[in-house]
């Protein structure tokens, strides 16, 4: 039979054989920025539409062609989350966070929504994790965002990340750059696509970031932004530049970089990849210190950025990086008879409270069909009970990977056989950490010239 329908294009279902790589990501950045003082913020799905017109700015490609707006049944223009700066800005104004303690540092992950033409790493229904950090002005601030998005990055294994970074300056030095860019494209009119003709008032900086190939043509050879900026902005950059120096981390200063939004000032960046084909940006941000006085806010300095979780994930398997496996289910009682069906049902609630995952049969299935079923789904213990475990009172677990089986108590044997085990995984890890502590503790001991 037919379905009524399929899944929207640009969207995509994640099975259980696929969730867990997500599910590795999205823990991996939220412990990363955890270690930098990063607590969680949600924000709804959607927002009033002039959020986004206000916030991301009218000229973009984003609110002019790719978002998703409808009107409600109250006659409301609504908008489904394109980006979540936005968003995060007008959270942090109507919940009073940025009247706390500065500054403020929040971060995220959740469904974006654009209608963009679906290819490799781009989709309708993509999802970011980022950070905002809100009332820290000094370029330290830039520097540690930075720093976070590249150490999320190298915990999550992935080689060959590439930073490069540039500075747009402020509203102020612009003005110049834009008299400067607007010269420039008025000897190219004839070759500049449509819709960069009708930015090139407006907004000029757009067109550096058009897509068109005859746009691109012509935005390689234009001027560029660090020739026009302003002693304080260039001050600025150089001191991240310093801080990047001061932690190691490598990076490229590339002027073509503007980023697509209209909120951004001074420090703007993209973490790159090239194994992913024409989609490299993995991820990217800056700082944009006027966008909370423009949806209404006090002024309030502000520096973030976003990443894809899809292209991370396409990025990791490009590179062989490794997944951590999902952990296995601990044991499948199988039961034979009514009887031992009340009792498996009976032992799975206790073993689950216990923390172990243990299912039983739902079907009326065969023991071989049973032990079938626990094979494909990876169990690592297997228990029949029949009527004569349930008269004897003994049972023996099976372990699945090696065959061999123990036999115990049906009563308390289960539960403590498994707690054996888990203890036995336990120690083994904690050994395993002592070793590490110990090769740390002799490095230190090197590093500061213990003689003792």
């Amino acid at each position: 039979m037919a379905l009524i329908t399929q899944a929207i294009k640009g969207t995509q279902d994640v099975t259980p054989a696929e969730s867990y790589k997500f599910r590795f990501i999205e823990q991996t950045c939220f412990e990363t920025a955890h270690l930098f003082g990063f607590g969680e913020l949600r924000t709804p799905v959607f927002e009033h539409t002039e959020l986004f017109e206000r916030g991301v700015g009218d000229t973009t490609d984003v609110v002019q062609k790719e978002m998703y707006t409808f009107t409600d049944k109250g006659g409301r223009s609504l908008t489904l989350r394109p980006e979540f700066t936005a968003s995060a800005v007008r959270a942090s104004v109507e919940r009073g966070l940025i009247y706390d303690a500065l500054p403020v540092k929040a971060c995220y992950i959740g469904g974006c929504y654009r209608s963009e033409k679906p290819q490799a790493g781009r989709y309708r229904e993509f999802h970011q994790f980022g950070v905002e950090l809100y009332g820290a002005a000094a370029p330290a601030a830039d520097a540690e965002v930075i720093a976070l998005g590249m150490s999320a990055l190298t915990e999550l294994g992935i080689k060959k990340i590439s930073l490069e970074i540039n500075s747009i300056g402020c509203p102020e030095c612009r003005a110049q750059y834009h008299n400067a860019l607007r010269e420039y494209y008025n000897q190219h009119l004839d070759s500049i696509c449509d819709t960069c003709k009708e930015r090139l008032e407006r907004n000029p900086m757009r067109l550096l970031d058009c897509k068109a190939e005859c746009c691109k043509e012509i935005a390689a050879n234009a001027p560029r932004i660090l020739d026009y900026i302003c002693d304080d902005c260039r001050t600025h950059f150089n001191s991240v530049k310093t801080y990047l120096d001061a932690m190691g981390i490598d990076y490229k200063v590339n002027p073509s970089i503007v980023r697509g939004l209209d909120y951004y000032t001074r420090t703007v960046f993209e973490f790159i990849s090239g194994d992913i084909g024409a989609q490299a940006a993995v991820g990217g941000g800056g700082r944009y210190d006027s966008l909370f006085r423009l949806l209404g806010g006090p002024d309030t300095p502000a520096v973030g950025f976003a990443m894809g979780i899809e292209r991370i994930k396409m990025v990791m398997e490009a590179q062989g990086a490794e997944f951590p496996e999902p952990e296995r289910p601990s044991i499948y009682l199988a039961p034979m008879g009514e009887a031992a069906i009340a009792r498996c049902m009976a032992l799975c609630r206790q073993l689950r409270d216990e923390g172990f995952a243990a299912e039983t049969d739902l079907n009326g299935r065969s023991v071989k069909a049973q032990m079938k079923y626990a094979d494909k789904r990876g169990f690592r213990y297997t228990c029949v009970i029949g009527d004569s475990e349930l008269e004897s009172g003994m049972v023996r677990i099976k372990n699945m990977e090696t065959g061999e089986q123990t036999e115990t108590n049906l009563a308390t044997g289960i539960l403590e056989t498994l707690y054996d085990i888990g203890l036995s995984a336990t120690l083994d890890n904690l050994n395993a950490a002592m070793e590490g502590f110990s090769g740390a503790s002799d490095a230190l001991s090197a590093l500061l010239g213990d003689d003792d």
